[in-house]
């Protein structure tokens, strides 16, 4: 058996693990279950769960390999600012699962459109549209082959107030993991650059993906749109390079962006995919340096 055959076993096993957790929880508001042995599958179910999870992120810390960072072009045009940098660590996202350890997440800051505020209380939510990042094109970053594509998924209200993120966090985000990748991206597609190295893009508009599995597209070229499906808080691109075609099973790749290089946490760059010399670097931006596995 292989190495990523395991990690997909390890996953499946894990997100029905949880999956009948909340199935067991859920049913107590609906039928009068005897103390006895079935509260002992409760904590039984939820340790099995935690302890899977823990496999599968040590099992990939393991197995991290030390690589040098590929550069490839933006896959954004315009003015963007940075979120959950792997400039300022990684795994960026917090979890080496689905690929994302040198993952990245931008969003559209045009100065001539400002994005709305995080809030306290109120809205608690707003529509997607709201936002300069929705229906902003995304670029090929390189001469690929189309491997896989998704935009049939919804794009819901935004998350960013207190009490929305908090949802996200705690309730949204479990939920969304049991259904795996697809449900945590939402509409997304990946790309295969040639020697092993896939770029993902997630999170994208429905119905704006211009491509399908097989074509060949050019660097540069428009693939989609940004959107908020998934796992999102609002409307933004997020974007890694892995060494595999499925990001369950897959490793993550340190990038760098043409003329952006990495840019940090909060700093905002402007970016050109066609690869021209006027693209402007976010101050302090620079390679990722690989940790050691």
């Amino acid at each position: 058996m292989t190495a990523r055959t395991t990690l997909k076993i390890l996953a499946a096993v894990r997100r029905t693990a949880w999956l009948a957790f909340f199935a067991c929880v859920t049913s107590t508001f609906f039928a009068d279950w005897p103390f006895g042995r079935f509260w002992l599958w409760l904590p039984a179910l939820l340790a099995l769960a935690i302890g899977l999870g823990m496999a599968v992120h040590h099992r990939r810390v393991f197995r991290l390999r030390r690589c040098e960072a590929v550069e490839v072009r933006p896959p954004v045009s315009g003015r963007w600012t940075t979120l959950h940098s792997p400039a300022d660590r990684t795994p960026s996202h917090g979890t080496h699962t689905y690929g994302q350890t040198y993952a990245i997440d931008v969003i559209a800051e045009p100065e001539d459109r400002p994005r709305p505020a995080f809030a306290a209380l109120w809205p608690l939510a707003r529509p997607a549209r709201d936002f300069p990042a929705f229906g902003a094109p995304l670029h090929a970053v390189a001469d690929a082959t189309v491997v896989h594509c998704e935009d049939r998924q919804r794009d819901h209200l935004s998350r960013n107030s207190v009490p929305a993120a908090l949802f996200m966090l705690f309730v949204e985000g479990s939920f969304r993991d049991i259904g795996g990748p697809r449900r945590v991206l939402g509409n997304h597609l990946v790309l295969d650059l040639g020697d092993g190295v896939h770029a993902v893009y997630g999170h994208l508009r429905r119905g704006s993906l211009t491509v399908r599995p097989g074509d060949r597209v050019s660097a540069g070229q428009v693939i989609a749109e940004c959107g908020n499906s998934g796992n999102s808080s609002e409307p933004h691109l997020h974007f890694q390079l892995m060494d595999g075609p499925d990001s369950e099973t897959a490793y993550g790749i340190p990038f760098r962006w043409r003329g952006v290089g990495v840019p940090a946490n909060g700093e905002a760059f402007t970016a050109d995919p066609a690869g021209r010399p006027d693209a402007v670097p976010a101050p302090g931006a620079a390679p990722i340096t690989p940790p050691a596995p």
